[in-house]
C-alpha cells in the first residue's frame, strides 16, 4: 500500500467519524422532568374496566383553590392534556346513563362543592375548548371535603369500590371532591349465569353462580343445587369450597347437612393451616350447633 493511499483511507474514516457525530448531535434533545407528571391507571369495578388518564400538578407552596384554580370558573381538571376517563360498559352518574366510550373531564370549583362535567371530545388541551353544550354527555354535582392533611400532588382515583359501584375522587391541598359512580355489575352476571347454564357449565361455573346468588339473596335452593352438582365434579374440593357450600346449605334451611360439610372444612383448613377459614368454620359450627 503507498503512502498515498495510505492518507485517503485515513481521511475516509476521520470524515465518517465526523459525519456521524454531526448526525448524533442533531439528533440529541434536552431532555428534562415535566412540572405535572403523566398519570395512567385502570380499576375493575365490578365487571367494568374504568380507565383514568391525566396529568397531575403538585401544589408547591401555593394556595391551590381560589388562587391556582379560581373558584367558578371552567378548569381542564389537572394539567396539560384532557383528563379523561374511559368505561368499556354504560355507566350511570347522578341517575344519568353515560355510554360506554372515552370522556373529558372538565370541572368547576367552587367552595362547596364542583360541578363535573363528561365531554365528549377529548383531544383539547387544557382550558382551551370552543365550549359546546351539546358535547357535555353528563354533568353531576361533586360534594367537597375539607382534610386536615394537605395532598401535595393532584389525584384522581377510584375509591370505595363494591361490585357495582365506585367513588371518582378529585383530590388536592385540603379539599376532597367525590361523585358515586354504578356500573351495570348484575345485569352482565345474570346474563353471564344464564347463557353458561344453559350449555355445559365447569365446576368452576356451578361454583360461581351459586355463590352469586347466595351473595346477592336469590333462589337459595338453586344456588344448592349448582355448588352440590360443581362440588361433586371436583375430586378433592378445598376448604374454601366447602366453607362456601356450608353456608349455603345453612342458608338454605338444610343445617345438618350444613354442620357435616363446616366441619370437612375445618378439617381441611387444619390441614392447610389456613388460620382464616379455621376460625370462619368454627364460627360458624358454634352459630349452627
Amino acid at each position: 500500500m503507498t503512502k498515498f493511499k495510505s492518507i485517503d483511507i485515513m481521511k475516509r474514516i476521520w470524515t465518517t467519524v465526523f459525519l456521524c457525530s454531526v448526525i448524533w448531535i442533531g439528533q440529541a434533545q434536552v431532555t428534562t422532568p415535566k412540572a405535572s407528571v403523566p398519570e395512567v391507571s385502570r380499576t375493575t369495578v365490578g365487571l367494568t374496566e374504568v380507565g383514568i388518564e391525566y396529568s397531575r400538578p403538585s401544589k408547591r407552596d401555593r394556595t391551590v383553590f381560589g388562587e391556582v384554580v379560581p373558584y367558578g370558573e371552567l378548569w381542564r381538571t389537572g394539567a396539560n392534556a384532557n383528563s379523561t376517563i374511559e368505561f368499556t360498559d354504560n355507566v350511570v352518574i347522578d341517575g344519568q346513563t353515560l355510554k360506554a366510550g372515552k370522556y373529558a373531564i372538565f370541572t368547576v370549583p367552587n367552595e362547596e362543592n364542583w360541578e363535573v362535567f363528561f365531554y365528549d371530545e377529548t383531544s383539547n388541551w387544557g382550558n382551551q375548548v370552543k365550549w359546546d353544550d351539546t358535547k357535555v354527555v353528563a354533568k353531576t354535582v361533586a360534594k367537597v371535603i375539607k382534610t386536615n392533611h394537605t395532598q401535595e400532588t393532584f389525584s384522581i382515583a377510584l375509591d370505595h369500590i363494591t361490585s357495582d359501584s365506585a367513588t371518582l375522587t378529585f383530590a388536592w391541598d385540603n379539599v376532597i371532591a367525590t361523585s358515586k359512580i354504578e356500573v351495570p355489575t348484575d345485569k352482565k352476571a345474570m346474563a353471564s349465569i344464564k347463557e353458561t347454564m344453559a350449555g355445559t357449565p365447569k365446576a368452576q361455573d356451578l361454583l360461581d353462580a351459586a355463590n352469586y346468588y347466595y351473595n346477592t339473596d336469590r333462589d337459595i335452593n338453586q344456588a344448592k343445587n349448582w355448588i352440590d352438582q360443581g362440588i361433586k365434579m371436583i375430586e378433592k374440593p378445598a376448604f374454601y369450597q366447602l366453607h362456601s357450600q356450608a353456608l349455603i346449605h345453612a342458608k338454605a334451611g338444610d343445617i345438618k347437612s350444613a354442620i357435616s360439610i363446616a366441619k370437612q372444612s375445618l378439617d381441611a383448613s387444619k390441614a392447610a393451616n389456613d388460620n382464616a377459614y379455621i376460625r370462619m368454620n368454627e364460627a360458624l359450627l358454634k352459630k349452627l350447633q
